[in-house]
């Protein structure tokens, strides 16, 4: 009630402001608004008069409703109270009588079964005793009948022992002289097989040692010969000459395994004016085709003073070591501003010459000492190489000699190309006339094809089928060879 009338308040609020609004736009006067105002303000007075006394009003209607709900609701519980009450009063009742006839039925059941067990009793007494007459004369007559049994088994049973042990002791006899036998003809075939095999692995094995000894002798012939061999290597290590000679022709191989016979060449004379050669020199391309350049190769063995450097390593004489590597990185320079002086003159020669060491350990050593191989390629621009980091830098030659080829190839390939271009250019306006002649061809080809072929069929309209050919010649010939004989009779 209270939210219906506050929404009646509201709307009545909302049209009073309508009517100011519009009643101040149609009357200007003042004091005509003054007095309207104070008539909104009288009625809205009384309006919430009467709201507070209606809301007065509803609270006492609800009060006095609420006091009917309860006194009502009061009643019917004391009046469910009371049923409940009797309800159980009955119950309570009817519940005593019923476990006075329980106690009743439960005191007959009783006497009944007690009655029941004693007579079971007497009869269960009476049937164990039949039972257990019977039982003992049933297990006296079973005893006295396993008994016996048991004499018949045992007499069998020793009969059956007899019997077996004699069969087995006969048994025995015989496969002891069978075993016996075939133990004798056994140890004759093992003795035989044995004497046959020792014979013969005592003869291979005399065969293969004398074998072992005839190659132990020539093992020992090959060690005498090595021996001579060393001894010769020794010679020839020991002479400057064969040394450098050895040097040289494990230069040559390195050169003959990477490069192509064309590609280098032996004792060169790589400076002008001078009879000095160089012991291989490598062939570069220079600025032009036609001009070479070369690369000066010259190997160098400074054997005494490496194996002078070795020795003092195993004693471990550092004062040995130290004047050994002196005299060895002196003669290792004196070796190079050698090979400078003589073989390089660019620009007929590359700008630097390749020192070559024909063991990998003396080139290690001479990579050992900090600055020496920058020093000698900044003075006097030789390069110190071994067997293994020659190979890599021919190796990078032979590459570079392959890209060149391929750049001049290429040259060539781009002449070809041009050729390929003007011919392609001819190729074009020929197959360009083929093919106009092509198209001139196949227009009169249609036109033999549509304008002569129609004036053929129409000339073709007049001439028979072959089915209506076929037909005629059918009709013509004899259908058997009793009709053609009778058209054509035989003279017999």
């Amino acid at each position: 009630m209270e939210i219906y009338l506050t929404y009646l308040v509201i709307v009545l609020l909302i049209a009073l402001i309508y009517l100011v609004y519009k009643y101040g736009n149609k009357q200007k006067d003042d004091f005509a608004f003054d007095d309207f105002k104070r008539d909104i303000k009288d009625n809205l007075a009384e309006m919430r008069k009467e709201t507070r006394e209606l809301n007065t009003e509803n609270r006492k209607e609800i009060n006095e409703l609420f006091k009917i709900l309860q006194d009502s609701l009061l009643n019917r519980v004391f009046d469910s109270i009371k049923m409940q009450q009797a309800e159980f009063n009955k119950f309570s009742k009817s519940l005593s009588d019923f476990s006075d006839k329980m106690q009743q039925h439960f005191t007959i059941f009783r006497d009944t079964q007690a009655k029941n067990a004693k007579d079971s009793r007497e009869e269960l007494s009476k049937n164990l005793s039949r039972f257990e007459e019977k039982l003992g004369k049933s297990l006296n007559e079973f005893s006295e009948q396993m008994r016996n049994n048991f004499a018949d088994l045992n007499k069998q049973s020793q009969n059956s022992q007899k019997e077996l042990k004699e069969t087995v002791e006969k048994q025995m006899k015989d496969i002891r002289t069978d075993n016996t036998t075939q133990l004798n003809e056994m140890r004759k075939t093992v003795d035989e097989k044995l004497q046959t095999t020792l014979e013969k692995r005592l003869g291979e094995s005399f065969k293969q040692v004398s074998d072992r000894l005839e190659q132990v002798h020539k093992g020992l012939g090959e060690m005498q010969s090595l021996a001579t061999g060393v001894g010769d290597l020794k010679k020839v290590l020991s002479n400057v000459k064969t040394r450098g000679i050895m040097g040289e022709y494990q230069l040559g191989n390195i050169l003959e395994q990477i490069l192509t016979p064309e590609q280098y060449s032996q004792n060169v004379a790589t400076k002008k004016g001078s009879q000095a050669n160089v012991e291989y020199a490598v062939k570069l391309p220079g600025k032009s085709s036609d001009q070479e350049v070369w690369l000066p190769i010259d190997s160098k063995f400074p054997l005494e003073h490496y194996n002078t450097l070795i020795d003092a390593f195993e004693l471990g004489d550092k004062t040995v070591i130290e004047q050994t590597q002196k005299l060895l990185l002196k003669t290792i320079e004196g070796f190079a501003k050698d090979i400078s002086t003589k073989y390089l003159d660019p620009p007929n020669t590359t700008d630097f010459a390749i020192m070559f060491l024909p063991v990998e350990g003396l080139y290690a050593e001479i990579l050992r000492h900090p600055g020496t191989f920058e020093r000698l390629q900044r003075t006097y621009h030789i390069t110190i190489t071994g067997p293994t980091t020659l190979s890599a830098l021919l190796s990078s030659l032979q590459m570079g000699f392959r890209t060149l080829a391929v750049q001049k190839r290429s040259s060539e390939v781009w002449k070809v190309l041009e050729e390929v271009k003007t011919e392609f250019n001819k190729f074009s306006s020929t197959l360009e006339k083929a093919h106009r002649q092509i198209h001139t061809a196949a227009g009169t080809l249609d036109t033999l094809a549509n304008t002569r072929a129609r004036a053929m069929e129409r000339k073709l309209k007049n001439v028979d089928s072959l089915e209506s050919l076929g037909e005629t010649k059918s009709a013509i010939l004899p259908k058997s060879f009793d009709e053609a004989s009778q058209v054509l009779p035989f003279e017999e």
